[in-house]
């Protein structure tokens, strides 16, 4: 059984290393989105067709994905700081090389090269976490963690956009990349693996294929793997992508209206993520108790809207997409649920791979929604025309409950007496 209570009670150490790992998340969160708002400058400059304009955006996805296994093997063998140092090194070097590109293929390698230099911003942060902090303040501490990370959208939206048009994107990036450099070296400055500054090491480490046997031979793995992929990957899709066309085209709302409602789901996912993390650490002292009736929730909203008119009120559109949100943030949970189902050896690899299902759901989701949908989202007219992907939704979300209601809850709370 693991060792519960304070590991380093009274440590100023470990408060440096979460705000310096919470800053360095945000940039993380920053790059993701940060093509979307100088992509017709981009066009504009470098002559892109849509087609290089996706493959430059998904390109960062697609090594961020590739990266989490070999990440969390370099965690739990070389721990937390050095595998951050090499980490960093890809990171300052993407955004430098994004500032400098010439051509699609350039930035296209560039933007894999940052993809790979985030890879493990959350999860070596909550590898930290875990070494850190009392086992019942993980859910809390990571969901603030989180939610100041998602402060990264708002920075790639109008701040960047406004430093793109006075300096240009190209010393705009070359800035962040300073700033990249600041955040993350005093983040490996303060960084020490454990409490007592000793890192884990083994006479005869594990490789890669066996440690991921093992978690394969895990049915709570599957289980909360699939759970977070169809969770995370249904809410990024309608945020990122669904929810637009479904407020201006289905419901004939206006540019200004549906973004005020699209701030309500990020309102609602940030107010949760903290909330729902306090509830699970102090409250319930659980994390199936937690994940799976916001989870049940979450379905219900979805199914909800299938029932919307042109006469629903606008209040009414604004509180379910805030719930939506609110109700779908607990994803930190899923994470504190398998690590504490794991061995402490198989910490950062049981993360990381839990953390490559919810990447890849978010463009799974996307690409299935697209086929359900069957044509343009502007040829849509009317709420009807948009009830596939409510249906998608409640279909998915109602078999991660199915799937998730059969694995264990951790023990380790109601043992843990701080």
């Amino acid at each position: 059984m693991r060792v519960v209570g304070d590991p380093a009670p009274g440590s100023r150490r470990r408060w440096a290393m979460y705000v310096a790992g919470s800053l360095n998340f945000l940039l993380s969160m920053f790059y993701r989105v940060s093509v979307a708002v100088i992509s017709p400058v981009l066009v504009r400059d470098l002559d892109l067709s849509s087609s290089q304009l996706s493959d430059l955006t998904a390109s960062f996805y697609y090594a961020f994905a590739l990266s989490q296994l070999p990440l969390g093997l370099a965690i739990d063998r070389l721990g937390p700081r050095i595998t951050m140092s090499f980490l960093a090194v890809a990171a300052v070097g993407g955004a430098l090389f994004f500032a400098m590109g010439t051509s699609p293929a350039e930035l296209i390698a560039a933007r894999a090269l940052l993809g790979i230099g985030m890879s493990g911003n959350m999860m070596i942060l909550f590898t930290l976490l875990a070494a850190w902090f009392p086992v019942n303040r993980f859910a809390f501490l990571g969901g603030v963690a989180i939610a100041v990370g998602s402060l990264g959208n708002l920075l790639a939206a109008t701040p960047l956009a406004l430093l793109s048009l006075t300096l240009g994107w190209r010393e705009s990036f070359l800035i962040f990349g300073g700033i990249n450099a600041a955040v993350v070296g005093t983040f490996i400055v303060v960084m020490q693996d454990s409490p007592d500054g000793r890192a884990a090491t083994y006479k005869k480490p594990e490789s890669l294929i066996r440690g991921l046997g093992r978690l394969a031979k895990m049915f709570s793995y599957w289980s909360i793997s699939l759970s977070n992929f169809i969770r995370y990957g249904y809410f990024a899709a309608l945020q990122s992508l669904w929810l637009g066309p479904f407020l201006v085209f289905g419901m004939k709302m206006s540019e200004l209206e549906a973004g005020n409602a699209l701030l309500s789901v990020a309102i609602g996912y940030m107010v949760g993520l903290p909330f729902w993390g306090s509830v699970s650490d102090r409250v319930l002292r659980s994390r199936k108790r937690v994940v799976l009736p916001t989870m049940i929730a979450f379905c219900l909203l979805t199914f909800s809207i299938v029932y919307w008119t042109l006469a629903t009120p606008p209040w009414l559109c604004f509180l379910t997409l805030f719930c939506i949100g609110f109700t779908s943030s607990p994803g930190q949970i899923f994470y504190a649920h398998i690590k504490e189902l794991v061995p402490p050896s198989m910490t950062a690899r049981a993360l990381t791979s839990v953390n490559l299902f919810s990447i890849l759901g978010v463009g799974a989701m996307i690409h299935i929604l697209n086929l359900l949908s069957g044509r343009d989202a502007s040829t849509m007219t009317g709420p009807e025309s948009f009830h596939f992907l409510w249906y998608a939704g409640v279909a998915g979300l109602a078999l991660g409950c199915v799937v998730y209601s059969f694995v264990p809850d951790s023990r380790v709370l109601a043992s843990n007496d701080g």
